[in-house]
């Protein structure tokens, strides 16, 4: 059967997901997304308890894009539950949540840490986990379970599938899904950072792996038009991003001081973690537990340098190089010079718009189960 998250109340439909609970110890989740039948009709996964039970279950809730990596994700999930079923059916009630679009995930995740999950795990890329990262907050900030006595804190998950996970490669990890669930099923706990991108007259974006500006983040816009060619996508960005790229002057403000020029800025890259764009270690040193983030700067790049250089932005041994420059920082402001308002910023692969931007740490901002 399929399950509902089950609170003291019914709450307003999110998306395709309603949550509501009757009773803490069972979480059920309710699913009007048309793909849920496909994934959900043929399994006996979720079971709850009786309240008398003496032993409290954790309540996780699984969110799921299963139109990921070309519909791959949905096909890989649904062949990983008789595991899932094997490893947590009997200690947790589990919620399946799947997503119908952009930004579902986020709200997922809100309802479910208010409603007192003891974890939201994304299951997929770092797509999903971005959005269940930023589902972590709202109105600039964390989000609060509305029982105010509880003692749980809700802890953040992730079964890389489908094109994998840049973040998952930062902590070592594996590609391999079993090996994820094993971990949950652990649920030992870590603080990891987070960083915040913010803009004036505008709301907080939250990031856990690379934010980028210039180049990079405009190969990313254009490599999410043709994600249905798996990693590929990433290199043809880049060409399209070459055409008619020029390097910009940028001014920086590090950690609230002076501001700083950048003379012809090919890209710059903040990382909370060490990769992006598909396994590229960009900002090697970079240490989701430091407290601070690692800042490495292209400078004067061309085209022929990325072809000569490339083997070094992937296995991170670019940082020695004359136009490259690297340090830690807590907060950096970036804007551009020159005011043409079209210096492209990502976060996490995802497209948001220009500068100016400022990013923050948030040192150990959310418990990770690691």
């Amino acid at each position: 059967m399929v399950m509902v998250c089950y609170y003291n109340h019914l709450l307003t439909p999110v998306g395709g997901v309603r949550f509501s609970i009757t009773k803490p110890s069972v979480l059920r989740a309710e699913t009007n997304n048309p793909m849920a039948s496909d994934l959900s009709s043929d399994r006996n996964v979720f079971r709850g308890v009786s309240s008398s039970s003496p032993i409290r279950r954790r309540d996780l809730v699984f969110v799921v894009n299963p139109r990921g990596a070309n519909g791959r994700t949905g096909k890989e999930w649904k062949k990983l539950l008789p595991y899932l079923q094997s490893r947590l059916g009997s200690d947790c009630n589990i919620c399946e949540s799947l997503t119908s679009g952009p930004s579902h995930a986020i709200d997922i995740t809100r309802e479910a840490i208010r409603e007192g999950a003891d974890a939201v795990i994304a299951v997929g890329g770092d797509g999903t986990l971005h959005e269940v990262v930023n589902g972590f907050f709202w109105d600039g900030k964390p989000v609060a379970n509305w029982n105010t006595e509880a003692v749980h804190s809700t802890a953040l998950g992730l079964i890389p599938l489908g094109t994998g996970s840049d973040f998952a490669r930062t902590l070592g990890w594996k590609n391999d899904p079993r090996e994820a669930i094993d971990r949950i099923a652990r649920g030992v706990r870590s603080r990891i950072d987070v960083g915040v991108i913010s803009r004036e007259g505008e709301g907080s974006h939250y990031f856990i792996n690379v934010a980028d500006i210039h180049l990079s983040a405009k190969a990313g816009f254009y490599a999410s038009r043709f994600k249905k060619f798996g990693n590929l996508c990433y290199v043809i960005g880049a060409l399209q991003a070459f055409i008619g790229h020029h390097n910009q002057d940028l001014r920086i403000k590090v950690n609230e001081g002076e501001w700083q020029t950048l003379s012809q800025v090919t890209a710059l890259c903040v990382g909370n973690a060490k990769y992006f764009g598909g396994g590229m270690k960009i900002t090697p040193n970079a240490d989701p537990q430091s407290g601070s983030f690692e800042v490495v700067i292209l400078q004067d790049f061309k085209w022929y340098d990325f072809i000569l250089k490339l083997h070094k932005l992937y296995n991170g041994t670019h940082l020695p190089l004359n136009n490259v420059t690297s340090r830690n920082v807590y907060t950096i402001e970036v804007d551009e010079i020159s005011g043409s308002g079209n210096i492209f910023i990502q976060s996490d692969g995802e497209h948001l718009g220009f500068l100016p931007r400022k990013l923050s740490i948030l040192p150990g901002a959310i418990e990770m189960i690691c």
